[in-house]
Parts: C-alpha cells; structure tokens; sequence
C-alpha cells in the first residue's frame, strides 16, 4: 500500500478564456514540484469578477476548460467552486479539500497577474497556511519585490 501524501495541484481562475500560459504554469507545476495531478478549477463565483455580462456562461467556460486539458493525462477539471453556493473563495476551498483528504497536500497554482495583487485576496494568509506552495511562492515574491 502506497503510504506516501498525494500532491495535487490547484490551477484556479475565470478561464475566460483558458489559454496556453495556463497550460505551461500548470504544467510547470507538474514536474517542478512532482505532483500527481494538476487540478483546473474553473471559478464559480468570484466577489472580484461580478460585471460579467457579454463574457463566457460558465458551460462554456467549464466546456473550454475540458478542451484545452482533455490530451494530458495529469490535468483534470474539478467542479468544486463552479457547484459551491455564494462567493467562492480560494482559502475556503483549500481548507475544505484538506478537511476531506487529510492524506493530500494541495498546491496552490498562482500567475504572476494574480501574484501581485495577492495581498487584496479574501484572506489571503489563510490560502498560504493551506498550501505548501503558496507559502514559498509568496515568500519568494515578496523577496523579489522588496528588492
């Protein structure tokens, strides 16, 4: 029996549109920090993306999603926020995934566009506590900033 932690990534986003430089991040990801899986989690309903009108419905950006990850077999679309009631919010998320599976470390996949104006985040220490990668890649930004 395999009794080592799993390390799922996290890509979150609006994904409109998905694109390829979400593709290479995630796939970056992958292989920089061994993970099993990158998980593509389109958001459902982000407080700082209301005005979406004349923007993709959320079919078809789950659909764009499926299409852009649907040849590599280490990315799959996760349904999480796209079903969850309210806002959805990154630190939420990560502390109920690691609520259900106590066995898996999760990885939280940022862009540089959201990196910097991470610090506005709905608690963003939280997303930090809840991902081994979000704690290096902040501290490693914040060096690089104050640089």
């Amino acid at each position: 029996m395999d009794s080592r932690r799993k390390k799922i990534g996290i890509m979150g986003g609006t994904f409109d549109p998905i694109h390829v430089g979400h593709l290479i991040l995630g796939e970056k990801a992958y292989e920089q920090l061994e993970l099993d899986k990158v998980w593509f989690m389109p958001a459902g309903n982000p407080p700082h993306k209301q005005n979406r009108i004349g923007r993709a419905t959320d079919e078809q950006r789950v659909e764009m999603v499926r299409r852009a990850i649907s040849g590599n077999s280490h990315f799959e679309l996760s349904l999480i926020e796209m079903n969850a009631e309210g806002y959805t919010y990154s630190y939420r998320t990560l502390e109920i995934l690691k609520e259900q599976n106590p066995d898996t470390d999760y990885y939280f996949i940022i862009g540089a566009d959201s990196l910097y104006n991470f610090n506005t985040w709905k608690e963003p220490a939280r997303i930090c506590a809840a991902s081994p990668s979000a704690r290096r890649w902040r501290q490693s930004a914040t060096m690089r900033l104050k640089r």
